[in-house]
């Protein structure tokens, strides 16, 4: 089972390293107006799910905005001086 979800997983988000709770998995995607989202999946050492969030980046690659979706959806929060 934990193979199947890994195998999943790695075909999913395509980048993966491991981190002290089991692995952190993340794809990149690119908008039309040069920002780009990282969904980021970190999971245990059954490949459990522990957290799911999302971070913003502007044209520059400067972190503009989270939004924590798992395992509480806290919206999304920005980050950074205001405007």
């Amino acid at each position: 089972m934990a193979s199947e979800k890994r195998e999943l997983n790695e075909r999913k988000f395509g980048q993966w390293e491991q981190s002290t709770e089991g692995r952190r998995y993340w794809l990149d995607v690119t908008g039309r107006h040069g920002w780009r989202a990282r969904y980021v999946k970190d999971v245990d050492g059954d490949d459990n799910t522990l957290r799911f969030y999302q971070e913003i980046y502007d044209d520059t690659g400067r972190l503009v905005e989270t939004h924590k979706k798992y395992p509480v959806d806290e919206g999304h929060v920005r980050v950074g001086r205001e405007d």
